[in-house]
């Protein structure tokens, strides 16, 4: 829970002592020894980058394509389900921002209290800035960095006068294996934000970052000591979620309702997830569904149970545990030119009495990318037993194909032309 400051503190005249230790330490170059040794250093390196604390902004470096790769294999971004359970999860309700950030102090994830988040937009505190001390001056990320340990910063303690109405609290991530600086995790807010708690439960969270790092990495070397010893880890085979040709689609063999099929069918698909509104659109056709897709999200979570499945993961929707998804099996047969494998396989047309905008568009995709590879490279009996199937029996294009490809002495090609010719009329 936030605290209050302590008794006595007076913020206001707090803030005007060190406005006029900065001006007088702009006018003569020298940083009073009345500050906090932190600070006063911190303000001594300020000085001396001739950063101008009226004016300095951070920069936004990288375009937004080029930031969302970089961010995506920061080694941080494996963790941040972690600092999310631990800090941003409860940021909301306290008032606080939390901020993640690299080893140079580009802020890579702003996260945390709505409200707070769009006041700290106004001094460009947002995903892609950097926040680095040599850049914007004294701040708890960047001066974390430069120091490397936790430090706090209060509202005109910061260099940077665009920052006085802002406290933060930050401490550096480490490499557990080689000591490297990998990043900062940092709290911003107002001065609830460097509460006497608040430094132990950023270290605490710095903690527990770099032991689910230690931890990934003796996965990672026990893993590749078994390929080394060609030993394979048992792995627990993926559950079939089959819907291509059904109308009572099956999850693990059972039957499963078609809303809950289409979005385990819609998160396999998408593998790294789907944020709330944009799964929402794909289920619902309108992004503001995202209530409706919560209540029915809650009744999945109770089917997933039942099956012995783990729970669909938040921020954003996602599958803790790949399914066997059959139209994932008729386009990897594709992929190895298995094409009869591939037809057979192949059910029919995915969840076909589902019009969610999301799982037509997959629909088409499959069936598309079935038709292109046998018209590009199948034999005409495979080809033709495509086209007598529901989905090839009005395909002109098809059986025109079949036709060119049967032997000129093959029984069957009277049957194509009758067949053709029946087409052509209901055509013309």
């Amino acid at each position: 829970m936030p605290q209050r400051p302590p008794r006595g503190f007076d913020a206001d005249a707090l803030r005007d002592r060190l406005l006029r230790a900065q001006d007088d330490a702009l006018a003569s170059g020298a940083v009073p020894p009345t500050l906090r040794p932190v600070v006063r250093a911190s303000w001594e390196r300020a000085l001396r980058g001739a950063i101008d604390p009226a004016h300095a902004l951070p920069s936004m470096e990288l375009d937004e394509d080029g930031f969302r790769a970089y961010r995506e294999t920061h080694a941080l971004a494996p963790v941040m389900p972690v600092i999310r359970r631990l800090l941003v999860d409860d940021a909301g309700e306290a008032g606080l921002v939390v901020a993640v950030g690299d080893e140079h102090g580009r802020l890579l994830w702003v996260e945390g209290d709505p409200a707070l988040r769009h006041r700290a937009e106004d001094m460009l505190f947002v995903a892609g800035a950097d926040w680095s001390e040599s850049t914007v001056g004294t701040n708890a990320p960047g001066t974390a960095l430069q120091v490397d340990r936790g430090v706090q910063i209060r509202g005109a303690e910061h260099f940077n006068r665009i920052v006085h109405p802002w406290s933060c609290t930050a401490a550096p991530v480490h490499d557990p294996q080689t000591g490297a600086v990998l990043g900062v995790i940092d709290i911003t807010g107002t001065d609830h934000a460097v509460a006497p708690h608040t430094l132990p439960l950023v270290m605490a969270t710095v903690a527990a970052v770099e032991a689910e790092l230690k931890l990934a990495h003796l996965e990672s070397a026990v893993r590749s000591t078994l390929r080394r010893t060609r030993i394979r880890p048992v792995e627990p085979a993926a559950t079939a979620l089959d819907v291509l040709g059904l109308r009572r689609p099956r999850l693990g063999g059972r039957e499963l309702g078609l809303r809950h099929a289409e979005i385990l069918t819609l998160l396999s698909w998408h593998p790294r997830g789907l944020p709330a509104e944009r799964l929402a659109a794909l289920v619902y056709g309108d992004e503001s569904s995202t209530v409706t897709l919560r209540a029915e999200l809650v009744r999945l979570r109770r089917t997933l149970d039942a099956a012995g499945e783990p729970p669909i993961a938040s921020r954003p929707y996602r599958l803790v545990r790949p399914l066997a998804l059959d139209a994932h099996e008729v386009l990897a047969r594709l992929r190895r030119g298995a094409r009869r494998r591939a037809l057979d396989a192949y059910q029919g047309p995915l969840l076909p009495d589902s019009a969610a905008p999301g799982i037509v568009e997959i629909r088409a995709e499959v069936a598309s990318r079935l038709r292109e590879s046998l018209l590009a490279d199948a034999a005409p009996e495979l080809l033709l037993d495509y086209a007598e199937r529901d989905e090839g029996r009005d395909d002109v294009e098809l059986w025109r194909a079949v036709l060119r490809l049967l032997p000129p002495r093959s029984p069957r090609r009277a049957s194509v032309v009758a067949h053709l010719e029946r087409l052509d009329a209901a055509l013309g």
